[in-house]
């Protein structure tokens, strides 16, 4: 059984990689994507839905990813986002 800290790093990774792969993709603009939420949703979505063995859509994560983008400006601004993001998504979806 997977403990609740191994799923957090487990999807912290996946937000790395998401991260890394987000900015190949926009190596021309240097990862800047002012429409990055609609990106990681479709990148991630079925992803989490493997991981998690939940169903997502599209909707549910670009709403969440601009959540948590807010949440951790405000609460957390030098946080390791990919961890703080896991944290956040367990919560809400797990």
């Amino acid at each position: 059984m997977t403990s609740r800290a191994d799923l957090i790093q487990q999807v912290a990774d996946l937000f790395r990689e998401t991260g890394r792969v987000h900015h190949q993709a926009f190596i021309a603009t240097d990862g800047d994507d002012p429409e990055w939420p609609l990106w990681y949703a479709e990148y991630l979505q079925d992803r989490f839905g493997r991981l998690l063995n939940r169903a997502f859509t599209k909707s549910e994560l670009v709403n969440f990813l601009v959540m948590a983008d807010k949440e951790q400006s405000a609460r957390a601004p030098g946080a390791d986002w990919p961890t703080f993001y896991a944290t956040l998504l367990l919560e809400h979806f797990a």
